[in-house]
């Protein structure tokens, strides 16, 4: 395996006509490249950032057989590797000069990847989360079912959706947004956030959902001021727009957990949802 098998690609439409076939070949495992270079051919290349995103291929006899991304800040994202395929992968980003803050993908990819980047760069690797990703089966109301109803969310909504959503990256460890107004705008655009309000009409939660992407749709984000917790209302929202996905057509219905969090992974399982497989978030320091 030579790092010269991977391909660096600066063009969106150049890496969608090599790679789109490989992505769709496996909705679930691929939901993030998928939803990701979607928002970006739709809503364009500031979408994730200021920096330029770039991709990447592997190809074997003219086939794409995984694929790379990165849309700074945020980490490298990768499809399921071979041992192998991942120490090519450290050798031909660091051999181009890229500085990655960190990887994320299936579990065994990314530890692998992880520790071939330490190995080329000198960097250290530390585990930052673990994820489990899920796809709804047959959807089950929870019980308690909460007073209340859920809306989509519109433009008079989006100061509230700007702040939540500010408080949901920290919540859950990511960087700072830098974009939340642009994130709140894309939403409300494509009716992408549900919210789960009270007979007063005070939003209680929101749930939002991916476009349609190769018969996919993701479930993200799902969040729930902490004073409002335990209360059945992020399972309310979060089982109407699974609804919603499935009928609007969607083959496979999917989220992420962070398992460091039992309740909300009781919850998706009470809800129908299944595990699918296992991913790892690592982070990189010089």
């Amino acid at each position: 395996m030579r790092p010269d098998d991977w391909h660096l690609i600066d063009d969106l439409p150049e890496f969608l006509a090599r790679a789109g076939e490989f992505l769709r070949s496996r909705p679930a495992l691929h939901t993030v490249p998928l939803t990701v270079t979607e928002g970006l051919r739709t809503r364009g290349p500031d979408t994730y950032g200021d920096e330029t995103p770039y991709f990447g291929v592997l190809e074997r006899a003219g086939t794409v057989r995984a694929v790379y991304f990165r849309t700074p800040p945020y980490p490298l994202q990768v499809t399921p590797l071979a041992p192998e395929e991942t120490d090519a992968l450290a050798a031909h980003l660091a051999g181009r000069g890229r500085d990655l803050p960190g990887v994320s993908g299936e579990r065994a990819t990314a530890a692998a990847l992880a520790g071939a980047w330490e190995r080329h760069t000198g960097a250290a690797a530390a585990l930052h989360e673990r994820q489990r990703l899920y796809r709804l089966g047959a959807l089950t109301v929870p019980q308690p079912w909460p007073a209340g109803r859920a809306r989509i969310a519109g433009a008079a909504d989006r100061e509230q959706l700007v702040c939540w959503y500010g408080e949901f990256t920290e919540a859950v460890g990511h960087e700072a947004p830098s974009r939340a107004e642009s994130w709140a705008d894309a939403r409300i655009a494509s009716g992408g956030l549900t919210l789960w309000e009270d007979a007063d009409g005070s939003p209680l939660s929101m749930a939002g959902t991916t476009p349609m992407v190769a018969g996919q749709i993701r479930v993200a984000p799902v969040y729930t001021p902490a004073p409002l917790r335990g209360r059945g209302y992020a399972g309310a929202v979060t089982t109407e727009v699974s609804r919603a996905a499935q009928a609007a057509g969607a083959d496979e219905v999917l989220l992420f957990t962070d398992l460091a969090n039992p309740t909300s992974n009781a919850l998706y399982r009470r809800i129908g949802y299944r595990p699918v497989a296992d991913f790892a978030v690592y982070r990189f320091t010089a």
